[in-house]
């Protein structure tokens, strides 16, 4: 091979070496914004399988299940998971860990790891056509999921 030729490749390994630099950070970005955690609606069983008779066992089988995908735990004190019709469950005292998820039943029960209770005696989510809406504690929409006749059948929104 000629210098003439080396002095090519060197210069285009260069300047290939110098515009990865200069692209890297904003496509492989791995500081902060990469390992900040995500809140999502992750599951709905909105109808509550068998007889809906309202007691305590059929309302708890009625559940949202809220899953933080990130690596951060999530202080969901003062969140919220609403209904459409703005029967609305406030999280109190909740600290969601990295890649957990929590399960909201509708019924009476005492929170433990991975569940907590609404403590209510009537069904929340309508079995036809619902939107559960999960609100941070600012009030910001951070997710939603539809199910029914309102949007076609239960796409998933972000």
């Amino acid at each position: 091979m000629s210098s003439r030729t080396t002095r090519r490749i060197a210069a285009v390994l260069v300047a290939g070496a110098a515009l990865g630099a200069i692209a890297l950070p904003a496509s492989a970005d791995s500081g902060p914004q990469a390992r900040r955690s995500h809140v999502e609606i992750s599951d709905v069983q909105y109808d509550s399988p068998g007889y809906d008779n309202r007691s305590n066992r059929s309302l708890n089988k009625e559940w949202v299940d809220i899953t933080n995908t990130g690596r951060r735990g999530v202080n969901l004190d003062g969140w919220t998971l609403s209904a459409k019709d703005g029967r609305t469950y406030t999280f109190n005292h909740y600290r969601l860990g990295g890649h957990e998820t929590v399960r909201v039943h509708t019924g009476e029960g005492r929170d433990h790891e991975g569940h907590v209770f609404q403590d209510r005696r009537h069904y929340v989510w309508d079995n036809r056509s619902d939107t559960a809406t999960l609100r941070n504690d600012n009030g910001r929409r951070i997710d939603d999921q539809s199910w029914g006749r309102h949007n076609g059948g239960g796409n998933h929104r972000r």
